[in-house]
């Protein structure tokens, strides 16, 4: 795995050695492959994860008469997590460029969409701009925290991804759009038009651990926007924030949201792919479980142009360097 943090390397080398006498084949092969897709999963969410831990427990214990306002308190326990995210070396210096672009779009769309009237926070607390508490843009951190994270957990690659500046381009009308259509057109459809037309040949490729996933991007997308419509979910159940059609009594959000949040992966992916580019996947023999063994052989299997004259002394092997494996906090 690549751009792996030293923690990560630390737990990816302990995950290999647990893992080393795993079954290449059968239930037990796949049940080991879906344990490590759960596994990275989680690793890359624990940012949005803790965070989203800390609203739900704000709202179940978080005492009414405290000192410290309710949001105030989520603020700095953002805070903290972020600084424990690089304490703990679980990011990089780098992604944290990615994950403070997050923060500063999505206050940015927080302080128009309040001021709209499209949902509401609390009136608590200073720790806000405005009528927006500080920790709502550590909610949009981290979504940039998980991205950037499961870019390099599983190796991801990509066939026929489309040209970086034709995303750039549809991503800032999709970004703008949020803003105008409440008084201009709403374009958001003929938007997903052009997602659809510039992704829909994109392949992507993820390395869990022998196995390589190969899923089309576009269904990525849905699943991660899905995902975090349930997210919603929960954070204004937990008085996070509400919705006009919430105020009276939560209600689930509507699942017209979930455009919304499809549009908003698409920004999402523009940002981190100007840090980490798109790359093909790598010439992997690997197609599935079990498979590996042939390819290894194949591979390093001498060709006719490697062999040597008839009764010449065989050549002495050159001694082998034993290469670090980079993990990235689970097993490569």
């Amino acid at each position: 795995m690549q751009r792996a943090t030293s923690l990560e390397r630390r737990v990816d080398a302990i995950a290999h050695r647990i893992l080393l006498d795993a079954p290449r084949n059968g239930t037990r092969a796949w049940l080991v492959e879906f344990s490590v897709f759960v596994l990275k999963q989680a690793w890359a969410c624990i940012f949005g994860a803790a965070l989203l831990l800390a609203i739900v427990a704000a709202r179940l214990w978080y005492p009414d008469e405290a000192v410290i306002a309710r949001n105030d308190a989520l603020t700095i326990v953002a805070v903290l997590i972020q600084i424990g995210m690089l304490a703990l070396r679980l990011e990089t210096g780098r992604e944290l460029w990615v994950i403070v672009l997050f923060h500063i779009t999505g206050t940015a769309m927080e302080l128009f969409k309040t001021d709209v009237g499209s949902w509401a926070y609390a009136a608590e607390g200073v720790l806000r701009i405005g009528g927006v508490p500080l920790f709502s843009g550590f909610m949009y951190a981290a979504v940039g925290s998980y991205m950037v994270r499961v870019h390099r957990l599983f190796d991801l690659g990509f066939t026929r991804y489309p040209r970086r500046w034709l995303t750039t381009v549809v991503a800032a009308f999709i970004y703008a759009n949020f803003f105008t259509h409440h008084f201009w057109w709403d374009l958001r459809w003929v938007l997903l038009a052009a997602v659809v037309v510039l992704w829909m040949p994109t392949v992507l490729h993820a390395r869990v651990w022998r196995y390589t996933l190969r899923l089309p991007l576009l269904a990525v997308f849905a699943g991660v926007a899905v995902f975090i419509y349930l997210a919603e979910n929960i954070g204004t159940w937990a008085g996070a924030w509400a919705y006009p059609d919430q105020v009276d009594g939560w209600q689930p959000v509507s699942p017209s949201k979930l455009i919304s949040w499809f549009l908003l992966m698409i920004i999402s992916v523009v940002m981190v792919t100007w840090v980490y580019p798109p790359r093909a996947p790598e010439h992997r023999a690997v197609s599935g479980i079990g498979n590996d063994e042939g390819a290894d052989a194949a591979a390093s299997a001498p060709s006719d142009s490697d062999q040597a004259p008839v009764g010449a002394p065989a050549p002495v092997p050159p001694r082998r360097r034993r290469r670090r494996r980079a993990g990235a906090g689970l097993p490569s």
